[in-house]
């Protein structure tokens, strides 16, 4: 089965799937969710093999379990992003309230330039190949603008 296109194509991989016994202390008296357990196996080589547990609805199936497990490289190529142009991953923070509050603007940030380059997209502006920085016009530490007039030692 596919996990969805990739950038060579469809990502096609066998897949293994067995449904786990319900859990009445866990899951109640009639479970909302079941679990499964997944195994990913690479066509190319049968020696990679990748496992997943899944919580789905009680009428999902082993397609749709791969389909969402396919989902996995939008959402970390997502973080990555993140990281490069937002500053995810360049917290210094102590405690929880801090990191939080780093974690939501950085993402925050990374929505609205999504959203802001998906309207560039939609008007047919050409894409960049790197993205332009106000602080990239900006002179460095110890540098003066000529524009001050102002003359080092």
């Amino acid at each position: 089965m596919s996990a969805g296109p990739g950038a060579k194509g469809e990502r096609c991989y066998d897949w293994a799937g067995a449904l786990l016994p319900v859990v009445e202390e866990r899951d109640g008296d009639k479970p909302t969710r079941r679990r499964w357990m997944l195994a990913r196996r690479s066509i190319n080589d049968p020696e990679d093999i990748a496992y997943f547990l899944a919580s789905a609805p009680p009428d999902a199936t082993l397609t749709d379990l791969a389909r969402i497990a396919g989902c996995r490289w939008k959402i970390e190529e997502c973080f990555q992003s993140a990281k490069n142009k937002c500053g995810l991953d360049e917290y210094e923070v102590r405690r929880y309230t801090g990191w939080y509050r780093h974690i939501t603007l950085a993402m925050l940030a990374h929505a609205f330039l999504a959203s802001i380059a998906a309207q560039e997209h939609e008007r047919g502006a050409p894409a960049t190949t790197r993205p332009i920085s106000w602080t990239s016009h900006q002179p460095g530490l110890g540098q003066v603008p000529e524009s001050c007039g102002w003359v080092g030692p």
